[in-house]
């Protein structure tokens, strides 16, 4: 999980481990969320999947600093 300050919210990327199938490589899914306050402001759903928790990570972030661009 990373987070930020951004634009007086904190931001938040999730990478949430996925293995659907023992024999396929483990995979990363996304999410976002933003608090203020210490309060939930907004979370996503599933953003995506990925290869890698950095990844998975930045794409939540992403979504999270969008919707602040958006609604902020």
């Amino acid at each position: 999980m990373q987070s930020q300050m951004y634009h007086g919210y904190r931001v938040w990327g999730h990478a949430i481990l996925q293995q659907e199938d023992i024999l396929l490589p483990e995979r990363c899914a996304a999410s976002g969320t933003i608090t203020m306050g210490g309060k939930l402001v907004e979370a996503s759903g599933v953003l995506g999947h990925f290869d890698s928790e950095e990844d998975a990570q930045r794409a939540g972030l992403v979504w999270a600093r969008a919707w602040v661009d958006a609604h902020g």
